[in-house]
């Protein structure tokens, strides 16, 4: 998946990924989504995911209806670690942002 973000390109297939999430739903459920977190080689974090009709992904496609879809959102290292935190990415956090942390 490629998109332009103002004036950056974020594409998945030279970024390398971090860690991939899914709500455990069915291909087919509406609220299905799925999402991975990214670094690109100049070190700037996104989210590439896809969803169904129900999910944060959902698009307009006409006369009031919704349709699945796909997009990517940047973020900022803060956001990516705390994403990580919200969808099981402890191993990931360790691994990529040990710096960051402490022992509790």
């Amino acid at each position: 998946m490629k998109q332009v973000i103002d004036g950056k390109l974020y594409n998945t297939e030279t970024a390398d990924q971090l860690h991939q999430w899914d709500n455990c739903r069915y291909g087919n459920d509406f609220g299905r989504c799925e999402e991975s977190l990214y670094i690109t080689k100049k070190g700037s974090y996104f989210l590439a995911g896809s969803g169904g009709a129900l999910s944060k992904y959902a698009r307009s496609c006409g006369q009031n209806s919704t349709c699945g879809g796909s997009g990517i959102e940047p973020l900022g290292k803060k956001e990516a670690i705390q994403w990580l935190e919200d969808h099981e990415g402890t191993k990931a956090i360790e691994e990529y942002f040990k710096a960051d942390i402490e022992e509790a």
